[in-house]
């Protein structure tokens, strides 16, 4: 058995009980992950954090599509990040740019702010910059973002491995990059054995499966 964390990401209490009992460190809620993955409802998130005892974050993104947030918007990840807090989840997950496709350093630092005692993830929106490593460099001087989730600017994790281990040096122990896309329970060793990251995220990376 690989020592490393596996991060589950599911949509349902059903699916959670299931990452939980078949092996995952920890467990990423999401709603509508057909559009990549939104806030789950509030109602979804007590269930959740009632019956799992392994550490959950919440996903917060208001809507799908890119990731250049109204005002409105960004008020109301702030409203849902001090839900989560209230609730003493985990953590929280979200990621912000700006029309030219870099950080939204600004609103990026007051969600932090907001989310302060919470672990916070900047999540594949990276994936999505001019620069990965310009912006990166940027997102390391937020001391409170514990955690950079990213598949390398590439389709999958596989496929940006030599960008994803290059993002790992960049960071040393100032953050955990957690390799995410098409990462399965089936292939999760041979791309630990590629990348030699300490967390991995996938929808299956363990058995969430309705059968027992």
């Amino acid at each position: 058995m690989i020592d490393i964390i596996k991060e589950s990401c599911v949509q349902t209490l059903d699916e959670a009980l299931k990452a939980e009992k078949n092996g995952a460190n920890r467990i990423e809620l999401c709603s509508r992950l057909d559009l990549d993955g939104l806030t789950p409802n509030r109602e979804l998130i007590i269930k959740v954090s009632s019956r799992i005892k392994i550490p959950i974050k919440v996903m917060i993104r208001p809507r799908a599509g890119d990731f250049n947030y109204t005002d409105e918007e960004i008020n109301q990840m702030k409203d849902d990040i001090l839900f989560c807090k209230s609730l003493c989840v985990f953590g929280v997950v979200f990621g912000m740019l700006n029309k030219k496709k870099s950080i939204n350093i600004e609103a990026t630092r007051k969600l932090t702010d907001i989310a302060a005692g919470l672990d916070v993830t900047f999540h594949k929106a990276i994936d999505r910059v001019v620069s990965i490593f310009s912006e990166l460099d940027r997102l390391k001087k937020i001391a409170k973002i514990s955690s950079v989730l990213t598949s390398g600017g590439a389709n999958n994790a596989k496929s940006g491995s030599a960008v994803i281990k290059k993002m790992i040096d960049s960071v040393g122990d100032r953050m955990a990059i957690i390799p995410a896309g098409s990462i399965t329970k089936n292939n999760l060793n041979e791309i630990h054995s590629i990348i030699g990251a300490k967390e991995y995220h996938g929808r299956n990376i363990v058995d969430i499966s309705k059968s027992n």
